[in-house]
């Protein structure tokens, strides 16, 4: 095996391990929802607001910390990102108010998240391998993610029965601190220097001129509303009808399980088909599996239905989205632009946590926020429908062909 397919070899087991744990402890958070609020007094509108910071956060600073990862490696954005999320994890295990919950799971695991998820990550697996092989490669990443979730989930959840939600979290943040040494290995070289290069504020103006950069991100918005909602308030949603908490947690986990598949599987169709017209189909087909869901009796069996339907359609859209942003725009801002663009599912993350929480103090229930990710699901199928995987034309410095 060659230098360069070693290195890219290396680039992708690195990523997947570190998205593997970031995605994997995050995923756990909504069980801690129900608990926490409870223990501590608090409605659950506090803890979905720390988590709304946390999501808006992670959005805000995505784009800075993937310009960081393209100028100097993503080497040094995930050991920063890293500690962030580390020391978060241990200040939300000994928060005792609702400015200890948004400062620890709000501000620091944010901050975290910016630096060890998938704009960072997928952008140095994107400079890393061929242009050929990138669409798969982003799924492969992007499965380890699912599989964090599916292995994690029942970790988390056996951590909480055995030493209670507060050692919990403190031994989550023991995990995440292995994120340290292993971004430390990841030798990501940034895009050698070459005439054809374009300056950072070049780039940010042909997105800015491209309509379907605007599409892909507003898209993007949808996809981060429902899986936020779905990931956080499920837990509480089944809880509330009578079920299990830990058919709760065994339907996140299935939803990691099967997105291992999903995510792959669109990595591959990606390199095969068009990603925005797969894109407009996994949008349709995830408003249908949340419709049957409400319309179905609710039962621990239904709930596993929902949660494999949902697995297969979850992270499905990273690889597919941040494929055509690499497709269109090269891939020497591709951690900065895709962070542009997971600025705004992180939007709809924020908007998706916090407003299930609210709506739920108010009425008591989730329906209204349910009905609006289906409308949302018919929005995010539109959109994508109109958008080419054409690369811009740049025969003219800072022109741009939509």
């Amino acid at each position: 095996m060659d230098a360069i397919r070693r290195h890219s070899l290396l680039i992708i087991i690195l990523g997947s391990m570190i998205v593997t744990l970031a995605t994997g402890l995050r995923h756990g958070f909504g069980l801690f929802l129900e608990p926490m609020s409870s223990e501590l007094g608090w409605g659950r509108g506090v803890f979905a607001t720390a988590l709304a910071i946390q999501n808006l956060l992670w959005g805000l600073s995505q784009p800075f910390a993937g310009a960081l990862a393209d100028r100097f490696g993503a080497a040094r954005v995930v050991v920063v990102g890293g500690a962030f999320y580390t020391l978060g994890l241990l200040l939300m295990g000994v928060s005792e108010s609702p400015l200890g919950m948004t400062l620890s799971a709000g501000v620091l695991i944010g901050l975290g998240l910016s630096g060890t998820t998938f704009s960072v990550i997928l952008g140095a697996v994107g400079r890393a391998v061929a242009p050929e092989k990138r669409s798969m490669a982003m799924g492969m990443v992007s499965a380890a993610g699912s599989f964090g979730q599916f292995a994690m989930l029942p970790g988390t959840l056996g951590l909480m029965g055995w030493l209670g939600w507060s050692a919990a979290l403190l031994a989550m943040g023991a995990i995440a601190a292995l994120m340290l040494p292993l971004g430390a290995m990841l030798r990501d070289r940034p895009s050698a220097k070459a005439t054809s290069d374009i300056s950072l504020a070049t780039a940010l103006n042909e997105a800015s001129n491209h309509r379907g950069f605007w599409l892909l991100s507003l898209g993007f918005f949808v996809c981060g509303f429902q899986v936020t909602f779905i990931g956080v308030h499920l837990p509480g949603y089944l809880f509330d009808s009578g079920i299990a908490v830990h058919v709760g947690s065994t339907v996140l986990a299935l939803v990691g399980l099967f997105n291992i598949f999903g995510t792959y599987a669109a990595g591959w169709l990606g390199g095969h088909y068009s990603k925005p017209r797969l894109l407009t189909w996994l949008y349709l087909i995830r408003g249908v599996v949340i419709a049957l869901f409400l319309l179905t009796p609710l039962s621990p069996p239904s709930a596993y239905l929902f949660g494999i339907a949902m697995g297969l359609l979850w992270l499905s859209t990273v690889p597919l989205t941040n494929g055509i942003v690499a497709s269109v725009f090269g891939v020497q801002h591709l951690s900065m632009l895709g962070g542009i663009v997971f600025l705004f599912h992180q939007l709809g993350s924020f908007l998706g946590v916090w407003l299930g929480g609210y709506l739920y103090d108010i009425h008591g229930d989730y329906d209204m926020v349910w009905n609006i990710a289906i409308l949302l699901s018919v929005a995010a199928a539109a959109l994508h429908w109109f958008i080419t995987e054409q690369p811009i034309n740049r025969t003219t410095p800072g022109e741009v062909s939509a």
